[in-house]
């Protein structure tokens, strides 16, 4: 019984995180493409507040996930849990990535456009796609 409390609470943290993840690419569209210094200003809250929060999801995600490897494998995990571990490592990576690029834009010393910043918005879909196909189909 607690192990499907603690795997209802991992699948709650991370489609918080994701929702974050998600959304916090598209204000950097809107920051790469906006001239309006209030809007900007703005902008640069929400990114800030979202990515702050989308932190703290994911420390829960990642907390939960490993007590569940912990109840459930021990020491001895498949190998498609290594594949999607290491596919979570990146997005993680993704993640820490964004507050670097969200730094950039609070110091004003963003290069990239607004179509850059559209292709790095998809990254984490094709991330999660990996993760969630991993973890239903188990393919080795």
């Amino acid at each position: 019984m607690l192990y499907l409390w603690i795997k209802a609470l991992h699948i709650f943290f991370v489609i918080a995180w994701m929702a974050g993840v998600f959304y916090l690419p598209r204000i950097f569209v809107n920051l790469a493409m906006e001239t309006d210094r209030n809007a900007s200003e703005r902008l640069l809250l929400m990114a800030r507040k979202l990515y702050r929060f989308s932190l703290w999801l994911s420390v829960f995600a990642v907390l939960f996930g490993a007590y569940l490897i912990y109840l459930a494998y021990g020491a001895h995990m498949p190998g498609w849990l290594h594949a999607k571990l290491a596919l979570v490592v990146v997005l993680i990576g993704y993640h820490h990535m964004c507050g670097g690029i969200l730094k950039r834009f609070e110091r004003g010393d963003n290069k990239r456009s607004h179509k850059w910043f559209r292709v790095f918005n998809e990254l984490p879909v094709f991330l999660m796609l990996g993760i969630v196909l991993l973890v239903v189909v188990k393919p080795f």
